[in-house]
């Protein structure tokens, strides 16, 4: 099962500027072989944000072949970070998200 961890953020945020260096190290560390990870930022990304409106930097989706696992704004310390990977990578239990968050979901899983 193929597994995507999207990071939300935008360049003009500075708690994402350091932050992306931490969610590239948190991700490396992940044991998952079939992981794809995506930075992205909102701005640049906005077809493929759609009408999700972020308004909390960073934000993360978790979302596998089916649904979504994860799906809101995290504090930035890297020990946050790794244990919402770990639970939710090791739990595919769908999580409560709005249609918006799903339909990001949707475009990730697509071949570009």
């Amino acid at each position: 099962m193929t597994v995507h961890v999207a990071c939300l953020c935008a360049a003009w945020c500075r708690t994402c500027e350091s932050y992306q260096q931490v969610f590239e190290a948190a991700c490396a560390e992940l044991p998952q072989t079939d992981l794809h990870v995506r930075w992205i930022d909102v701005e640049d990304e906005a077809d493929l944000i759609g009408d999700l409106d972020i308004e909390t930097f960073p934000t993360l989706l978790i979302a596998d072949d089916t649904h979504v696992r994860f799906a809101g704004p995290l504090t930035p310390q890297p020990q946050t970070l790794r244990r919402v990977l770990r639970a939710h990578l090791a739990d595919a239990t769908p999580a409560k998200v709005g249609n918006d968050y799903r339909a990001l979901a949707d475009r990730l899983r697509s071949p570009r």
